[in-house]
């Protein structure tokens, strides 16, 4: 059970994992778009694609793909050659079922906290989000999964980590609390931006921020892949 704890959060598992939640959200975003670049897509896929778009345009949208695709393959076949290389498919099968059972607990864990806060039990009211067609929810859901951990957890919390610890000489500790707050709050307020953001209120707020916290204690207790499949699974499981 060690073994499968250590492998599970090294790369040649993470990051295969969550290959297929790229793969499945791009090409479902593309089927419902007709391959174009408008329509409906994750906010985070947006914002990350259009900072690249911005530079380079269409070179700057193929330069994103490169890098997240050659920056991933890089860290996977790095870690295979240190591991020594081979895989064990009942590995993957465990970290399917850790992220189910993690989405199916996930909602009750961050309601439960955020009430405790609140003195009071908080859900999310519908928003423009629920209106949507289910194909396009279950689309975005995917989406939140791989880009919304990969902005808000990989990138947010660990550019504040790491301002905080060389900029500020905070301890790895405090700059990790600091950045997992900062992390947060973000991670909720970008929930309220855009057309299809919900109706700013304080109790949707608090949840979302815990749940921010919930998913990057996730993320650093069992790395990106299973944070990233547990959170399209919750996105998906109130979708449907």
């Amino acid at each position: 059970m060690n073994a499968y704890w250590r492998a599970t959060r090294a790369p040649r598992y993470s990051l295969l994992f969550a290959l297929p939640l790229l793969l499945a959200y791009e090409a479902l975003a593309a089927f419902l778009s007709h391959g174009a670049m408008a329509g409906v897509r994750n906010g985070a896929d947006v914002l990350l694609k259009s900072l690249f778009v911005a530079l380079g345009g269409r070179d700057g949208l193929v330069a994103f793909g490169v890098l997240l695709l050659g920056g991933g393959a890089a860290l996977v076949w790095r870690d295979w050659r240190r591991k020594g290389g081979g895989l064990d498919a009942r590995y993957f099968a465990g970290m399917a079922l850790e992220s189910l059972g993690y989405a199916l607990v996930f909602g009750a864990v961050a309601g439960t906290l955020a009430g405790l806060l609140l003195h009071g039990m908080t859900r999310l009211a519908a928003g423009p989000f629920d209106r949507l067609g289910l194909a396009t929810q279950l689309m975005v859901s995917l989406g939140a999964g791989i880009y919304e951990e990969l902005l808000f957890r990989v990138i947010v919390v660990g550019a504040v980590a790491w301002l905080g610890r060389r900029a500020f000489g905070w301890s790895a500790a405090g700059a990790g609390v600091a950045a997992t707050i900062v992390g947060a709050l973000v991670f909720s307020a970008f929930h309220y931006i855009g057309p299809y953001g919900d109706p700013l209120a304080l109790p949707s707020f608090l949840f979302r921020a815990v749940a921010g916290v919930l998913f990057s204690a996730l993320y650093l207790l069992r790395g990106f892949g299973i944070a990233a499949w547990t959170h399209a699974l919750y996105d998906i499981l109130l979708a449907v």
